[in-house]
């Protein structure tokens, strides 16, 4: 049994040497983040500004860490540093939350400097936490967020140039079965279209870039191989999805558990994908890595 396991750990190690990734995105950088603190860890969410030099992240144990990015001469990550301590979410009652309620996974930020965050635990909900504040303010639920799989609802979370706010489920139901996507304009939600889904990759990150269009991450994992990481982008028109370009694609263990997904434009006009990684609190096997992918002009 012993000589299985080192052997499937040296193939798993072998493979993913080998690993590459596909599609237009150019590989840019893996930075390993790590703070002495023990709420680090777990993030599914991130938000950069619009220069890449500050983020926000989410992790799946309610806490939410704001940090200042260090870049050198070509735009490369040297250090992150939080900026302050990370606040604890509570729910709107400003009670601290179980485990089951407090699976926050989705991370958008809104319009008066605070962030939406979405839930996935056995309430799956969107709620909406002011700028420096730990209590939550109680958004709109649609009434297809109680039907939802449990351990793998609402994940994906974005905020497109009008200020609406789209949601998505980690998993569809089965698969074949298209992501239904939820969009809360004027303090309603609807479901004006869904994203085709296929085989086994799951929703769990989305963003608008600043070129207006969805970008969603997906992942798919393969055991002792590891995560697999895909992004595709997508135009939304007048409530109308198209398109579903895949713009980056890794072999399995090429990348972490990467959960959440930041897109913006940097300094030389090219726009950039900044993802970050869930270790699930499981330091010895897995870590917190920000990776940065380019896209061509």
């Amino acid at each position: 049994m012993r000589t299985l396991v080192f052997t499937m750990i040296a193939l798993c190690f072998g493979l993913q040497a080998m690993a590459q990734a596909t599609g237009p995105a150019e590989f840019l950088q893996s930075y390993l983040w790590h703070v002495d603190h023990p709420q680090f860890g777990g993030f599914s969410g991130l938000e950069l500004s619009d220069d890449g030099n500050d983020l926000v992240t989410l992790s799946d144990r309610t806490s939410l860490w704001r940090a200042h990015i260090t870049r050198d001469a070509q735009g490369r990550i040297t250090a992150v540093a939080p900026t302050e301590n990370p606040i604890t979410l509570h729910d709107y009652r400003d009670r601290e939350m179980t485990v089951s309620r407090g699976d926050s996974e989705g991370l958008a930020l809104a319009p008066d400097g605070g962030v939406y965050v979405s839930f996935e635990g056995d309430l799956p909900r969107v709620d909406h936490y002011a700028k420096g504040s730990s209590r939550a303010g109680k958004l709109p639920r649609a009434v297809e967020f109680k039907n939802m799989q449990a351990n793998a609802s609402l994940e994906a979370l974005a905020v497109d140039q009008s200020g609406a706010l789209y949601t998505l489920p980690e998993r569809s139901g089965r698969s074949g079965l298209a992501f239904p996507v939820f969009e809360l304009k004027n303090n309603r939600w609807s479901r004006p279209f869904s994203i085709p889904r296929e085989g086994e990759w799951q929703a769990v990150g989305a963003d608008f870039g600043p070129d207006g269009r969805l970008y969603l991450l997906e992942r798919d994992f393969w055991g002792l191989l590891g995560f697999l990481t895909r992004v595709q982008v997508f135009d939304v028109k007048n409530g109308k999805l198209s398109g579903g370009e895949v713009l980056l694609q890794t072999t399995a263990g090429h990348h972490d558990n990467l959960e959440g997904l930041s897109v913006w434009r940097d300094a030389a006009g090219y726009i950039r994908l900044t993802m970050i990684s869930d270790d699930n609190f499981r330091k010895i096997l897995q870590r917190t890595e920000i990776v940065e992918y380019r896209l061509p002009k």
